[in-house]
């Protein structure tokens, strides 16, 4: 009796301190009871472990003595009795996420089978209990395959989940196996009509819970969420993305706001309950306590749906979680999941020229993720090789939202023609990627285009396709290679030459050749776009007119780009005034005017400006002309002032260079295993627009702008 006193005390003052956040106090606890010996009960020692290991691979980087743990656990366990057989399973399931932690896919995949075998053969009825574990082998194995690229396995594993979820009648885990198939299948994109189908099934699911009990999945109704807004913005529905996006910031929202009320809520109830424990009250001060903690205790379950014996306030506070125990339901951190959000609203923002907003949500993002990685250790200084090998995967997860919002920051600068901002945030870029360039491998061709998006906007154009060319051979992405080469084509228009023109041509042909068979119109568009302009150079402007129409169509009802807008509108009403159409060429020129000033877009304004004056002295309406170009000298001016800062910084002639960027080489090559592969549910292909800025006027030819909405390949979130 004394032992199992000392025991129980050991594991009440564990669970205290991890109450406290005092994960090291915790782990003492439960070494403490480890070390009593021969005179421990094999089921304590067992159980002990199994807590220990958890606590250790959540909240250190001791994997190797979380591993330890759990076979010594498995060990004792041995042929388990029916009554232990739960915590066989715990322990097969750790042990996988253990092994998963280290990007060891092979060994995790063998517990997970193993464990199913275990499950099937072992003579667990086969109830809630045992259809729970079965969900969760299943969901972990699908993520492994998944990491593995095996879709079909994945998709096939979830199958499985989804089978015993609603065998189990629980439409919210139902809905968690159909959005991670979802997932998987976003990531394997090979068959449009099994992604609509999927899309269709979370939506449904989604519906049928109780919407008392949705309120209660806000993990879920993320995920679901963000994953529904990854699809549209790759059809591009543009239009419904952005209403999904607003659901997703309006929860965003309230979930800060919820937090800091149940933080509240929480500290208030402690107080009371260190009240209660103290005996010098009276009885009606007692019962007066009594009733305010009853209260307290119904608002918490009302704010949580959680029972007060299940409600960790600092767990409800870091996580969002998708699925009950024993799966471990949480997708991203919820400083993620909100980095995300923000990454989200100004993609959809940033088309249509709300620049003070996603300037807002760019800083609020990367706010975000700089506290997250200080908390990993990553401050000034620390590279790749310094990382405890148990945060590689948070590392990347962190470091990849960042890189999309920096990568966003660049857009928007160079859009509103903040050359110098625009350089500061690529040479952030930069310097991550050298810093942690395993790590951050996907990046590399990004960073080129970037560069190449830079240069042409400071009117370097044989650099600028350098980087273009450079970006296209370092990805994968079909779609990425060939929205570089039309980047390219239209640097080599700017020059002007006729070799640059043949070069042009040679790189857009094969892209138009294909431009239907990219998922969504954001390829096409821009394809359309220096295909017209290509017609133009070669002195054929009905059919560069009709092209360019066409595009302009797309552009306007599918993408709502207005930047893209904007050019298609100068470049068509520049043919009309070729054409001498001057009336549809003076209301073509103001609407593109009109929408080049919404963006702060002094290049494109220029070039509209050019193009007007040109009509207004075709007119003869001379005092149009002088005020016209009166004010287009203006814009030159200022454009020039701004050219000339950021050709004097000392970055300049570094991010123009025609060289790649140059990393030292790792000597820690395990870990390029260990960031393979993060989990299905922490991979996302978020597609991406950026623009092509506008070099300075010289030349008609040269005043061309951003061929925006380019979608990204895969990136490993």
């Amino acid at each position: 009796m004394g032992m199992e006193a000392v025991v129980e005390g050991l594991w009440a003052l564990a669970e205290e301190a991890e109450l406290r956040r005092d994960y090291g106090g915790a782990v003492k606890c439960l070494e403490a009871v480890l070390q009593c010996g021969a005179s421990l009960l094999p089921l304590v020692e067992i159980r002990t472990r199994l807590r220990l290991a958890s606590l250790l691979l959540s909240r250190s980087h001791n994997l190797n003595h979380a591993k330890s743990h759990l076979e010594r656990a498995l060990l004792l366990l041995g042929p388990a009795p029916p009554s232990a057989l739960p915590l066989k399973f715990r322990a097969h399931s750790l042990l996988a996420h253990c092994y998963h932690l280290v990007g060891a896919i092979p060994p995790q995949k063998h517990v997970l089978l193993r464990a199913l075998q275990l499950l099937h053969q072992s003579s667990l009825p086969s109830g809630a209990v045992s259809l729970l574990w079965s969900c969760n082998f299943h969901s972990q194995l699908a993520s492994a395959l998944a990491i593995e690229g095996d879709y079909p396995g994945a998709l096939a594993a979830l199958d499985s989940g989804l089978a015993a979820a609603s065998e189990l009648r629980r439409p919210e885990l139902q809905m968690f196996f159909a959005a991670s198939a979802l997932h998987v299948h976003l990531l394997h994109w090979d068959d449009s009509s099994s992604v609509d189908a999927a899309v269709r099934r979370c939506s449904e699911l989604w519906d049928s819970i109780p919407i008392d009990q949705r309120r209660h999945c806000l993990g879920l109704f993320f995920y679901n969420e963000l994953l529904q807004t990854f699809f549209l913005l790759r059809i591009c529905d543009y239009k419904s993305a952005s209403q999904h996006v607003e659901n997703l910031d309006a929860a965003m929202k309230d979930n800060v706001q919820k937090v800091h009320v149940v933080k509240g809520l929480v500290g208030e109830l402690d107080a009371v309950n260190r009240g209660l424990s103290q005996s010098n009250f009276q009885r009606r001060e007692r019962l007066l306590l009594c009733e305010k903690q009853s209260q307290l205790q119904e608002q918490l379950k009302a704010l949580t749906g959680l029972d007060l014996d299940h409600l960790n306030s600092w767990e409800f506070e870091d996580k969002l979680l998708l699925a009950p125990p024993p799966l471990d339901g949480e997708w991203l951190p919820r400083s993620a999941v909100f980095a995300l959000v923000d990454l989200m609203v100004v993609m959809v923002g940033r088309p249509k020229g709300v620049f003070k907003e996603c300037g807002r949500r760019i800083q609020s993002g990367l706010q975000l993720i700089h506290e997250e990685l200080v908390k990993l250790g990553i401050n000034h200084g620390v590279r790749e090789v310094d990382l405890q090998h148990s945060s590689i995967w948070m590392a990347g997860l962190y470091l990849m939202l960042l890189m999309q919002l920096l990568e966003n920051k660049v857009a928007v600068e160079l859009t509103r023609s903040e050359f110098v901002e625009a350089q500061e945030a690529l040479v952030q870029m930069r310097n991550w990627f050298v810093r942690f360039p395993t790590i951050l491998q996907g990046c590399e061709s990004v960073i080129e285009m970037l560069r190449g998006q830079y240069a042409h906007s400071v009117g370097c154009f044989h650099e600028a396709a350098f980087h273009f060319i450079e970006a296209s051979k370092l990805t994968e992405s079909k779609s990425m290679q060939s929205m570089c080469q039309v980047y390219a084509a239209v640097s080599y228009i700017c020059i002007g030459d006729a070799e640059s023109s043949s070069q042009a041509l040679d790189l857009v042909g094969p892209v138009f050749r294909i431009m239907d068979s990219f998922v969504g119109v954001r390829e096409k568009t821009c394809i359309v776009f220096v295909y017209g302009l290509l017609l133009m150079r070669q002195h054929n402007p009905q059919e560069a007119r009709i092209r360019l129409a066409s595009g302009l169509k797309i552009a306007h009802q599918q993408l709502g780009n207005i930047q893209l807008v904007s050019q298609y509108l100068t470049i068509l009403g520049t043919l009309a005034l070729q054409l001498h159409d001057t009336g549809q060429a003076r209301e073509i020129l103001k609407s593109s005017l009109t929408l080049a000033k919404t963006l702060y877009d002094i290049p494109t304004q220029i070039w509209v400006l050019s193009v007007l004056t040109a009509l207004y002295r075709e007119v003869g309406e001379r005092g149009n002309e002088m005020e016209n170009s009166e004010y287009e000298r203006r814009k030159e001016d200022d454009l020039q002032k701004r050219l000339s800062e950021a050709h004097s910084c000392i970055h300049h002639l570094d991010l123009i260079e025609k060289a790649r960027i140059k990393v030292q080489p790792l000597h820690e090559l395990a870990i390029k295993r260990a960031i393979a592969g993060p989990s299905a549910k922490a991979d996302l292909d978020i597609p991406e627009s950026i623009g092509l800025p506008t070099p300075p006027p010289a030349a008609l030819s040269s005043r061309l702008r951003d061929i925006d909405s380019v979608k990204r390949g895969k990136k490993k979130i």
